[in-house]
């Protein structure tokens, strides 16, 4: 990474501005801006999110804006309503107050005298999310284009909540962090003496997430506030899509290039979720270099000629041995001019008797499908953001897993896009779940996960009605996998990996079922793309490079860590794992020299399940902060546990805010919500 120093403008830092939106409330925002802006204005970029511009995004925020404004923007961060040093409560993600908020924001930013009054909006995650849905939210004139990085046009299929259908453990997992973002204090520094009156506004409005969420386990209405895939008409400025293999939310870049009829970019790397200037697995690319281009393109009208190329650019991986942390994927980079494509090219095979076959089975085999509910142990995790997480060697998964291969290639194949089965199953009870797994399976026998689908099967026919599976009957079923970009090696094996269970990644069906898979109706397809002269001819990208990183201080240090424990004896499988947590139990501590605030929160999780018994599944969580300066301590823990039977889920949280070491909130909430076929 390179670090800049120096820009075609000199910048100046504002530290804190309340930016007035409806109902009377203050939005807090940090802006960085070009020292003559006054006197020759600028076009904004904004970013409008929920964590907390004075502390735990500071690293980031400052090397990325404080390079925009060097380089003729005025980069604004803004806290949501009821985060970090903004008003008001935040009762849940991407309410309609939200996207109003902003468009509150963009008005206020293009009518100040140091702004010519065209925004654009950007953002990773939340961000992505937000200014997608402000871009669809109706016409507003400020808005000129969005850049939106790692984020999903479709909260139900393509979120931290569900999977084709089926529970994700990471609906408690963000649930019990959001909550605990939601009931931080704001800086007293930049709100004065109402911190305290907004901390305990923030403690006594607050209510867990997870539920709320696992109320809704079909796509409904309450889905549908906030996912523009319902209506991509509605986008009506242009936009630039991105995210890398390694994500969870790879699959919106490709429907939005389908469905948008905007100028419209996409961009997938090798990444996890991180912005790709962070980017790992690398290659990392200047990222800020490509978002200046856009920016220059749409918001000053300069041409860079950014438009003239390719509408995708993505990665294409090679063939490489599987790590749980990986640093580097081997690859190159290629192209579509349009995606779709205009001629896309596909190879088939049939599912055979442990094989994949170059033309359908010639026989009705039927193929037993159970798998131990520990089963996915060697997934990894469902979203990584860096280097650790990575799916490991799925041999283990696959002994567990009924196998089907292809012959050794004789050829490399390249694949681009989402795979597809069509899968005839027969099943013993109403409620299951198909996971399957596309591997490249090396010819020493390691095997390396390329993509994955899950698909809870009474949610075969859609997501809005599921019904539940008929006994004894097979039924045919088409399951998309995750888009994917992949070049698997000659003398390599593909292989497709099913299973009844993926634990800890998926919450188990109620009831272990059994699946017969019919061969005759059975099939995968590819999506095949031959390598061009042309890729090699694809503009480079320039190295990384951002705006020095603020001065701060390791106050003490955590222990970041995780495992994947099988106990024989009692047939249990628990995944454990914690981020910055000290020896004594609480959060590392980081000082920001500028403003003297020492802060720092931790994360703790398990997930267990025993052989044999899928109501016997449990996850838990913690999250614990402390923010600190002379004469002012604040900390705040949250603990929330989920456990089922075969007809609920409940649901345990606890909030606790402390001043000092004294507790002076506590509140604690149970909760059932009944299994809707999951």
């Amino acid at each position: 990474m390179k670090i800049v120093n120096s820009f075609p403008r000199r910048v100046q830092d504002i530290e804190n501005v309340f930016i007035p939106v409806s109902h009377g409330a203050r939005l807090a925002a940090r802006i960085w801006l070009p020292e003559d802006a006054e006197t020759s204005p600028v076009p904004a970029i904004l970013e409008y999110i929920p964590y907390r511009k004075g502390d735990r995004m500071r690293d980031r925020d400052e090397a990325m804006h404080r390079y925009f404004a060097g380089h003729g923007y005025a980069a604004v961060r803004v806290d949501l309503r009821g985060t970090g040093d903004s008003d008001g409560v935040l009762h849940d993600e991407y309410l309609p107050q939200e996207i109003d908020d902003a468009r509150d924001v963009i008005r206020w930013l293009a009518a100040q005298t140091w702004c010519k009054g065209a925004v654009g909006m950007m953002g990773k995650s939340w961000g992505g999310f937000n200014a997608l849905q402000v871009a669809a939210s109706g016409r507003v004139d400020e808005l000129r284009a969005i850049l939106a990085v790692c984020c999903s046009d479709d909260r139900y299929t393509d979120d931290a909540h569900f999977m084709g259908g089926s529970l994700l453990n990471e609906n408690l997992l963000w649930g019990a962090v959001l909550t605990s973002l939601r009931v931080m204090p704001p800086d007293p520094q930049n709100s004065g003496e109402r911190w305290r009156e907004i901390w305990h506004e923030r403690l006594s409005g607050a209510s867990p997430l997870t539920e709320k969420w696992l109320e809704h386990q079909r796509r409904d209405e309450y889905w549908k506030q906030g996912s523009v895939s319902h209506d991509y008409r509605a986008i009506t400025c242009p936009v630039y899509a991105v995210g890398g293999w390694a994500d969870a939310y790879t699959n919106s870049i490709f429907r939005l290039l389908a469905g948008l009829e905007v100028p419209r970019k996409g961009l997938v790397g090798p990444w996890a979720h991180a912005y790709p200037q962070d980017g790992v697995p690398g290659p990392p690319i200047g990222f800020l270099q490509e978002a200046l281009r856009w920016w220059d393109h749409w918001l000053a009208g300069r041409d860079t000629g950014i438009m003239s190329e390719p509408m995708l650019r993505v990665w294409m991986p090679e063939s490489s041995p599987p790590s749980s942390a990986r640093y580097v994927s081997p690859g190159r980079w290629i192209s579509e001019p349009a995606w779709p494509p205009a001629e896309p090219k596909f190879r088939r095979f049939g599912l055979g008797s442990g094989s994949l076959l170059d033309e359908d089975s010639p026989v009705n085999d039927r193929v037993p499908i159970r798998s131990p509910l520990s089963t996915g142990s060697q997934a990894g995790i469902w979203c990584p953001f860096g280097s650790q997480g990575m799916p490991r060697d799925q041999r283990k998964d696959d002994e567990r897993s009924a196998l089907f291969d292809s012959a050794p290639l004789a050829d490399t194949v390249e694949i681009l896009g989402a795979p597809v089965l069509r899968l005839k199953l027969e099943c013993d009870r109403p409620v299951a779940m198909i996971v399957a797994r596309l591997e490249d399976v090396f010819p020493d026998g390691v095997s390396a996960r390329v993509t994955y689908g899950v698909l809870n099967l009474t949610h075969r026919a859609g997501h809005a009605r599921p019904e539940p599976m008929p006994l004894g009957t097979a039924v045919d079923v088409v399951m998309p996998l995750n888009h994917v970009a992949h070049s698997f090696s000659t003398g390599h094996r593909i292989r497709v990996a099913l299973s009844t269970s993926y634990w800890p990644i998926v919450w188990p069906s109620p009831v272990e079922a059994t699946l017969d898979l019919h061969t005759l109706g059975s099939s995968l397809e590819l999506p095949v793309r031959d390598p061009r002269p042309e890729d090699a001819q694809l503009r480079p990208f320039e190295l990384p490079e951002q705006a020095p990183y603020p001065e701060t201080t390791e106050v003490n240090r955590g222990k970041t860590n995780g495992h994947v424990h099988h106990d024989p004896a009692t047939g249990e499988t628990v995944r454990a794992f914690q981020v910055d947590l000290t020896e004594n139990g609480e959060p590392a501590l980081t000082r920001i020299e500028a403003t003297g605030l020492e802060y720092g929160d931790a994360l703790m999780a398990m997930l267990s399940i025993r052989e044999g018994d899928p109501l016997s599944a449990r996850a838990e969580v913690r999250h614990h902060a402390r923010f600190r300066r002379e004469g002012w301590s604040i900390g705040t823990r949250l603990a929330a546990r989920m456990t089922a039977d075969e007809t609920t889920f409940r649901i345990e949280t606890e909030i606790e805010g402390f001043e000092g070491d004294q507790r002076v909130f506590e509140k604690r909430f149970r909760s059932e919500v009944p299994r809707d076929l999951v």
